[in-house]
């Protein structure tokens, strides 16, 4: 039961702090400094933040009970932890655990998008302008698909505390960025790692397209393998300081939501098929 409480407290803690911190800082800071830009200037969705907010909840409640699984792992001996690894050692995992993290979620992604569990990602997807509160909103299934992404690393390594501490905190921290619906970075090319939240607006954007997390190695895996190289190759042409440099060739390769609309309650609706790149 501490383990639950622990859990619930430090991912409850982290969210509200990430989200509200990226909040001041994509609607007030940086657009007063002139750094970056909004992706979307379109309004949120009538009760948007809230439906966010209660379904982020939801996924904190599972994310902090389902503490009890590592905590099991340990006590029953199928992992351990190393109390004595030094600083590189512990660098060192955190470097795995975060080229892991993204091949996890590419895998889990790829999945919520196939027939079979699409109807358990729509709820997220349903925030098509993001937000940083967007974060967390998910269906209790992709929160548990998500969610267990230390426990096959806990079993065939023996990795310090700290090291699997920080998974929650560079994950949330790459899915605030993500979820911002801001350009951080507007003069880096569409494939660099800096324009993580360029590919995933699209992603909300376009409902398919754009799978990775925060880089881009795995983005040359799988059905949109074609459309990604393409981008890498294509060159991009300086238009401004602020324009995002984006390789329509690319985009126009993404099935696209191709119908869309507001239903009353503030969902969405979506008809997905191929199509060229439309605004939404």
């Amino acid at each position: 039961m501490q383990v639950m409480l622990v859990g619930l407290l430090f991912f409850g803690g982290i969210y509200l702090a990430f989200g509200a911190l990226t909040w001041l800082l994509t609607r007030h800071l940086l657009p007063a400094l002139d750094l970056g830009r909004p992706l979307d200037p379109r309004p949120l969705a009538p009760g948007q933040l809230r439906r966010e907010l209660f379904q982020s909840g939801m996924s904190i409640l599972l994310f902090g009970t389902g503490m009890i699984f590592p905590w099991g792992l340990l006590q029953l001996g199928w992992a351990r932890l190393d109390p004595a690894a030094s600083g590189w050692k512990i660098a060192l995992e955190i470097l795995a655990l975060v080229a892991w993290n993204d091949v996890h979620f590419w895998i889990n992604h790829r999945l919520l998008h196939t027939k079979l569990l699409r109807r358990f990602h729509l709820p997220h997807h349903r925030s098509i302008v993001t937000t940083p509160f967007s974060t967390y909103s998910f269906h209790p299934v992709e929160a548990l698909m998500l969610g267990n992404v230390i426990l096959l690393p806990m079993v065939v390594h023996d990795f310090s505390f700290w090291s699997l501490a920080s998974v929650p905190l560079f994950s949330l921290f790459f899915n605030c960025v993500g979820h911002a619906n801001y350009d951080f970075f507007p003069e880096v090319s569409y494939a660099h790692w800096f324009a993580a939240s360029r590919r995933h607006h699209l992603h909300h954007a376009c409902f398919n397209g754009n799978y990775g997390f925060q880089f881009t190695f795995m983005a040359g895996a799988g059905p949109d393998a074609a459309s990604h190289r393409r981008t890498l190759r294509r060159p991009h042409r300086r238009r401004g300081r602020h324009a995002a440099r984006i390789s329509l060739e690319s985009l126009s390769m993404i099935p696209t939501i191709t119908a869309f609309e507001r239903s009353p309650d503030g969902g969405a609706a979506y008809t997905v098929g191929q199509s060229s790149l439309s605004r939404v």
